[in-house]
């Protein structure tokens, strides 16, 4: 929600005055608008702080300039003196009033933009939270989803963080679970039109309802049912994503009974979201109505390339996720080694630095130990990347098949010269003809002629570093 007007006008800092329309300071200030039009209302979306000095006007234009920002929505009128004008014109005062549109007073030393950039700060910090919020509350719903009632104790929560009613229905639209208020089944009659197209269409699609006192969302359950949810007020960006964390949890519910282990690996996924998002409580107490527990200190992520995840997890006695197409788990450090070698039972295996279970921490060390997998060890270490060598990353039979294309040109060649060992003399001495000559025993124009050679036949300018590269991995596959 936009911060409202009493709160930037009370900001300290900016030392604005009132001087009129102090009942409407609860409107909500959306953005600033710096106008020095007439008429700047073309510009305008509503909900704005206007800012001017009035270079264009004067007490005579008040009325009307005011009767234009009123209708169109904006949230206050911001007048800078010091400039223009003294003071504000009498008659804008008068005129706000009138209207009951606010109006402050800018002194002259306070910019537009200090007003500006107060408004973005307030807006980034309300967003903060209302993300930090949905957060929170795909935390509780997580944890309403592991509660003995289940897909209920889920439907009654979302009901609370909305502040309206949810139904829970099953496949033919009858209802299963209701929460948030009186009157289910009349909804759920009314709602029958609509989930029957639902069913229908056979497609994952959702729908959205609205009336002038009730908005309706729809969301499919898998094949399995619906759940409808309702408010009274429009539902935010951040009120659809807590509907779609309470639509994965109930669909999981839906599917538990013939698929548990599947169950178990998305509520697993669901606490390593939370704390690749910072919500280190939420995962904790989440972990613990599994019956598990994160690693306290140190830890190591551990990420597993492997054909049967069920088996990777019930071997390894720490916390397991799956993540995109691998399974992690999180490992105390001084056990790491000791998982790695169980888990290279069923796969590969990479393994990060050590890191804390801090968002940023985490996800580094993930991306570390999916890194890691680049080689084709059972068990590869990130940190052992560098001290290998690029060449120790690339796939011997891929490459070997790669230099001999490449190559082939100058092996056919027919000349006595050999271009290949001329080739590999040049690459070595950094394209210094000299050395390069000296080494093979020829003269340098000679080196020249044999590396245009080289040029032609290959098609590739020799003096392109990317071009010396792939030669000089090719070399070091195909030498002869």
């Amino acid at each position: 929600m936009a911060p409202s007007l009493r709160r930037v006008a009370g900001l300290d800092a900016l030392r604005l005055r009132l001087l009129a329309g102090a009942g409407a300071l609860e409107r909500p200030v959306r953005w600033v608008a710096v106008s020095e039009l007439e008429d700047p209302t073309p510009f305008l979306e509503g909900d704005e702080l206007v800012l001017t000095t009035g270079m264009r006007l004067g007490s005579d234009d008040a009325k009307a300039y005011v009767s234009r920002l009123v209708t169109r929505g904006v949230a206050g009128l911001g007048f800078g003196v010091g400039l223009t004008h003294a003071q504000i014109p009498a008659g804008f005062v008068q005129a706000a009033e009138e209207a009951g549109l606010p109006l402050v007073e800018v002194p002259r030393d306070t910019p537009f933009i200090a007003i500006g950039k107060a408004v973005s700060d307030l807006l980034a910090a309300e967003r903060y939270e209302q993300i930090r919020g949905a957060f929170a509350a795909q935390g509780r719903l997580t944890r309403a989803a592991l509660q003995p009632e289940g897909m209920d104790a889920v439907v009654d929560r979302l009901a609370r963080e909305l502040g309206g009613w949810v139904l829970l229905l099953d496949e033919a639209g009858n209802i299963r679970h209701a929460a948030g208020g009186n009157g289910a089944a009349e909804r759920a009659a009314t709602l029958a039109p609509e989930v029957a197209r639902l069913r229908a269409a056979g497609a994952p699609a959702s729908l959205s309802l609205a009336a002038p006192d009730e908005h309706v969302v729809v969301q499919p359950l898998g094949r399995r049912g619906f759940v409808a949810v309702g408010s009274a007020r429009p539902f935010t960006a951040i009120g659809h994503t807590i509907i779609n964390a309470a639509t994965s949890l109930l669909t999981l519910g839906l599917e538990q009974g013939s698929a548990p282990k599947a169950g178990g690996r998305r509520v697993r996924a669901a606490v390593l979201r939370l704390l690749l998002a910072g919500e280190l409580r939420g995962a904790n107490e989440t972990v613990a109505e599994l019956g598990a527990q994160l690693p306290e200190g140190p830890l190591v992520v551990l990420a597993c390339d492997t054909a049967d995840p069920d088996a990777l997890v019930a071997r390894l006695p720490c916390f397991t996720a799956p993540h995109e197409e691998l399974t992690v788990a999180l490992a105390p450090a001084a056990e790491a080694e000791e998982l790695a070698a169980l888990a290279a039972a069923h796969g590969r295996v990479g393994l990060s630095n050590p890191a804390s279970t801090a968002a940023d921490d985490l996800r580094a060390a993930l991306d570390q130990a999916g890194q890691a997998l680049v080689t084709a060890a059972p068990v590869a270490r990130f940190a052992d990347l560098a001290g290998q060598g690029l060449l120790s990353l690339v796939d011997p039979e891929a490459a070997r098949a790669f230099a001999a294309a490449l190559l082939a040109p100058l092996h056919a060649y027919g000349s006595r010269a050999d271009l290949v060992t001329s080739l590999h003399a040049y690459l070595a001495c950094n394209g210094h003809w000299d050395a390069a000559a000296q080494r093979l025993g020829v003269h340098r124009h000679t080196l020249r002629y044999r590396m245009r050679r080289v040029s032609e036949l290959l098609g590739r300018d020799l003096d392109d570093p990317a071009v010396r590269a792939e030669l000089w991995i090719a070399l070091m596959f195909n030498p002869a």
